[in-house]
């Protein structure tokens, strides 16, 4: 330790590096500022302070809370009916296991029907007519909000995939010396950062959408959905602040390492793909998090073209219940969990990649 002090190498430094145990408590030492306790204390008085202040105004306004009713907005017990399609006379009833088959006939022509035994309706030559019920079961489904949440992990898992596939497209274009490629980069990056995203996903969807549905109906290849207009208009908005974001890490490495890499006979992509890059998404993973959380948000946009996302469910839900606050508070929490998932899996890699 005392060669490392004279060489100028901190010993604390030297001590964390190496593990070095504290003899007296056998840990590792911590080292923790003046007052630290004290300061978490002001924390949780600070936390329990606005949590009453939360519940207080709760108490104070004219509503009828009801949370009993929620679980239903995530998965609900529904009756599916079995109905028939023709009219005429229960030819025969057949068990099958757990199921009978109820055999519907009207002159020459027969229609057969599956019918849970317990859920069974008719019986043998009753007559029947379009419409009548021969059955029914009961079966969970997913309700609104569950719905809305996958389709937004959706959505913002494909826009997250492609918006780092243009940014780092157009984070390289944008540092390179063919000026075709780098004013490309340009304008898209600020004709996308300068416009509101609603009215490029009203373009997307009113104007690109309508071009290639047509092109695509004249060839026969059917039409895409609001969906995916969705996922372009994100992934187009996500990747020009992505390419930004890769640009500026890219500049960040010095220059000596793409020059050390083509001095050993590595071509400009080589020395990009297996030099720099790896090193500056170690330095752009948090700006890179802080997008993707705003992307997971902003896709509460998309329920202006008719998709059912999980603010446009959660609208859906008040709609039909009456319950703004407790749907509303449900819905902010939702956002809530997606979004810290999120950090926590980043700072899990960020540890990662400081680790090798």
């Amino acid at each position: 330790p005392f060669m490392l002090f004279c060489t100028g190498i901190p010993y604390l430094h030297y001590q964390r590096t190496h593990g070095i145990m504290n003899q007296h408590t056998g840990n590792q030492k911590t080292l923790r500022p003046p007052g630290y306790n004290m300061w978490v204390s002001v924390f949780v008085l600070f936390v329990i302070i606005v949590a009453g202040m939360f519940y207080y105004a709760t108490q104070k306004i004219e509503y009828v809370w009801r949370w009993n009713r929620m679980p239903i907005y995530f998965a609900y017990e529904a009756t599916v009916e079995i109905t028939s399609e023709m009219d005429g006379e229960v030819a025969s009833l057949k068990k099958d296991g757990d199921e009978t088959i109820v055999v519907v006939k009207e002159f020459d022509e027969t229609a057969s029907y599956r019918v849970p035994t317990e859920g069974l309706n008719v019986e043998d030559g009753e007559i029947i007519s379009i419409g009548d019920i021969l059955g029914s079961y009961t079966e969970w489904k997913p309700g609104l909000l569950m719905i809305g949440l996958w389709i937004t992990l959706k959505l913002s898992i494909i826009a997250t995939f492609f918006g780092v596939i243009i940014g780092v497209a157009g984070g390289i274009a944008r540092i390179s010396s063919n000026p075709a490629l780098k004013w490309t980069s340009i304008v898209y990056v600020e004709i996308i950062r300068g416009s509101p995203l609603m009215v490029q996903i009203l373009i997307w969807y009113f104007v690109l959408g309508t071009v290639i549905n047509d092109l695509l109906a004249t060839y026969g290849m059917g039409r895409l959905s609001a969906f995916w207009y969705g996922v372009a208009s994100l992934a187009c908005f996500a990747g020009a602040y992505v390419t930004e974001i890769v640009r500026a890490g890219i500049q960040s490495i010095h220059r000596g390492q793409t020059e050390a890499a083509r001095s050993l006979g590595m071509s400009y992509a080589q020395s990009m793909f297996h030099i720099i890059l790896p090193q500056a998404l170690r330095r752009i993973l948090p700006p890179l998090a802080g997008q993707f959380i705003s992307l997971i948000k902003d896709s509460s946009l998309l329920g202006i073209i008719a998709i059912r996302e999980l603010t446009k469910a959660a609208r859906e839900a008040v709609t039909a219940s009456l319950q703004p606050f407790e749907i509303y508070l449900v819905l902010a929490l939702l956002y809530l969990v997606l979004t810290f998932t999120l950090s926590m899996f980043v700072q899990h890699l960020e540890r990662r990649s400081a680790t090798k």
